[in-house]
């Protein structure tokens, strides 16, 4: 029998929890009471010798408990903390009944330490122990996972300080680790299964026919016209809160992971995203965050109160909490159907209010590759090509290269074809540029490098570099995101040579078939690597050809953005492609041996977006 409430009773007790009540059982996680909030620093392992274990475990999550592997017991794995100019050997038990692997995520090693098997190395075969043992070169902020199957999507992560060689320039009195992540009671082999099945299968925030007549999301025009060509402006995130939890160090929206301070303090925020599928939009309502490193190099401070976290980057930051209160960290998922929730605080057992989730994006006529419609000069771009696209103002490459061009302005979105913009000239653009869209969204004439195969679904006819841009849903929310152009590197980049060569890749897919690849080939479709030689400085344009984000990593090496900022260009690891989109860095391939080169979300790379980069010695060089 069904339990009648009673409208005043549930009032009186929202009341008296101070408004954040657990209402009834149906309420999103965030929206549930919390707990008194856990206060509980992720285990640390450090030294020359480190012993790490695979296995199988549980783990609870808002007080429900599921399957896990972990790593010395724990979801996220230990803080592997180490220092700059040691030497350190870390003796890997794999615990399991099938192979495993751990990946340095962005640390430069020997390649066959680098942990990709059938890339690097054959694997951690079970129920043995494999040592990996390198020098320590760098410092920063970094993170390790699994690179065998979707061993990662289950709890097979885990977060890596390395401390600088001697004073660290960027000083703070406290820091907190914060690892976001994704987790599931579903077997990742199943998600990918229904993903495979119906590529929305988790996207329960589609457009319905009483949205349409609340006047809210695309015109009946806009619906019709995307119908014809199939796309779903709302099909942002291909695994969804209706099936994640979206954790901070392993614990959930309702457990309330707290970090503490003491008013006055500056507090580092060292933030990972250690996530199989989700891209994370994070701030503190309250305080401002000012971005002192990105994937673990040195960056001029700037500051901001938000910023989008692809899959696989990391970002520090300084908070500087002057008020004897409770700070809300916020983590909320790129299409809105869910958040990580944290809790900085001066003592144990606070809170603060909990903001509530802001209305899901939609796709535009941007995400489409098609360019800016209110005014940008495509002629230009589309006798360029992509490549032309994504340098600042048409500025010939060698310029670029040693930073004498200005970036060119960024329209806003909300002058341009944004989703959410009705205005009758907007409308009459898209509806112009849409009419013919059927047979020129897989024009293979702009992009001859891509195979005609079964995975592209689309190529963007007008894609642009939309690094200048906040990420998607961003650029309306009243308040300062964080963009790739505001990055700058705090010392000079190593190699300022203008590139030898230039070379595009596109990034395609199929939505409806779940298909993804690199110029159309799928990594058991591709017979060669992709060739460099040692020492090489090379230009590479990411094409974004898809309708969805795609974090690009290169393992072994760090590339230079090339945003107008030359030899002060920020180095990454990994970077975001917005979509429709395109970035263009360089990178000097100083590392030889066979590297892994692929898109970070682990469902996309299991079905096909990964490739192979082989850097080979010149001529009378040694390896």
């Amino acid at each position: 029998m069904t339990a009648l409430i009673d409208r005043r009773a549930l009032l009186r007790g929202t009341a008296a929890l101070g408004g954040t009540a657990a209402l009834a059982p149906w309420f999103p996680a965030w929206a549930q009471p919390v707990s008194a909030g856990i206060v509980r620093p992720l285990p640390i392992v450090s030294g020359e010798d480190i012993r790490l274990r695979i296995a199988h475990q549980m783990m609870t999550i808002d007080g429900r408990t599921s399957h896990a592997i972990g790593i010395n017991g724990t979801v996220p794995a230990p803080l592997v903390r180490l220092r700059e100019g040691q030497n350190v050997r870390l003796h890997v038990e794999n615990a399991l009944d099938e192979d495993s692997s751990i990946h340095w995520h962005g640390l430069i090693l020997p390649f066959h330490m680098d942990g990709v098997p059938g890339i690097s190395f054959p694997g951690i075969k079970p129920r043995s122990t494999f040592t990996y043992e390198f020098p320590i070169q760098q410092a920063g902020t970094y993170w390790y996972h699994s690179h065998s199957g979707l061993q990662e999507q289950l709890g097979h992560y885990g977060p890596i300080v390395i401390d600088p060689a001697g004073e660290d320039p960027i000083r703070s009195d406290r820091e907190h680790v914060i690892v976001l992540s994704d987790h599931s009671e579903m077997h990742p082999h199943i998600i990918f299964r229904k993903l495979k099945q119906q590529g929305g299968y988790f996207n329960f925030q589609k457009q319905t026919l009483a949205d349409l007549l609340r006047g809210e999301g695309q015109s009946a025009k806009e619906r019709l016209e995307w119908g014809k060509m199939r796309m779903d402006p709302t099909d942002v995130s291909d695994v969804t809160g209706s099936t994640y939890s979206f954790l901070v160090n392993g614990h959930g929206p309702r457990d309330n992971w707290t970090g503490l301070f003491t008013p006055g303090e500056r507090v580092r925020l060292r933030v990972i995203n250690a996530s199989a599928m989700t891209t994370f939009n994070v701030r503190i309502p309250g305080l401002k965050l000012t971005v002192v490193q990105s994937d673990g190099l040195n960056v001029r401070p700037v500051t901001v109160d938000e910023f989008q976290i692809a899959v696989a980057e990391t970002y520090d930051v300084i908070v500087e909490p002057a008020d004897d209160r409770a700070y809300t960290l916020v983590g909320e998922s790129v299409d809105r159907s869910g958040m990580a929730r944290a809790t900085l605080a001066p003592r144990e057992g606070m809170a603060a209010e909990v903001p509530p989730l802001r209305p899901r994006p939609l796709a535009d006529m941007k995400d489409m590759g098609m360019g800016d419609m209110s005014g940008m000069d495509h002629g230009a771009m589309a006798g360029g090509g992509a490549g032309a696209a994504a340098t600042s103002g048409g500025c010939a490459p060698e310029h670029a290269a040693m930073g004498h061009c200005t970036p060119a302005p960024v329209t806003n979105s909300a002058g341009s074809m944004a989703g959410m913009d009705h205005s009758s000239a907007v409308q009459d653009a898209a509806g112009g540029a849409m009419a013919g869209m059927n047979h020129s969204m897989r024009d293979f004439s702009v992009a001859p490098e891509v195979k005609k195969t079964p995975t592209v679904q689309t190529i963007s006819p007008m894609p642009m570099d939309r690094t200048g841009e906040p990420g998607q849903g961003l650029a309306d929310v009243g308040h300062k995101v964080l963009v790739y152009r505001d990055l700058m590197a705090v010392d000079r980049n190593p190699d300022l040579r203008a590139p030898d060569r230039a070379m595009q890749i596109h990034l395609t897919g199929n939505m409806e078939r779940y298909m993804w690849a690199f110029d159309g080939e799928k990594l058991n479709e591709v017979k060669e690597p992709i060739p460099f030689l040692k020492d090489e400085r090379v230009r590479v344009t990411l094409v974004n050809d898809t309708m969805m984000g795609h974090p690009i990593h290169l393992h072994g090496h760090f590339f230079e953005l090339v945003t107008g900022h030359g030899e002060y260009a920020p180095r990454k690891h990994t970077v975001q492609v917005q979509p429709g989109g395109t970035v263009t860095f360089d990178v000097t391939t100083d590392a030889v041996g066979d590297w892994a080169f692929h898109c970070h979300m682990l469902y996309h790379m299991h079905a096909g977006m990964m490739q192979v980069v082989t850097v080979r010695p010149r001529g009378g060089d040694d390896a």
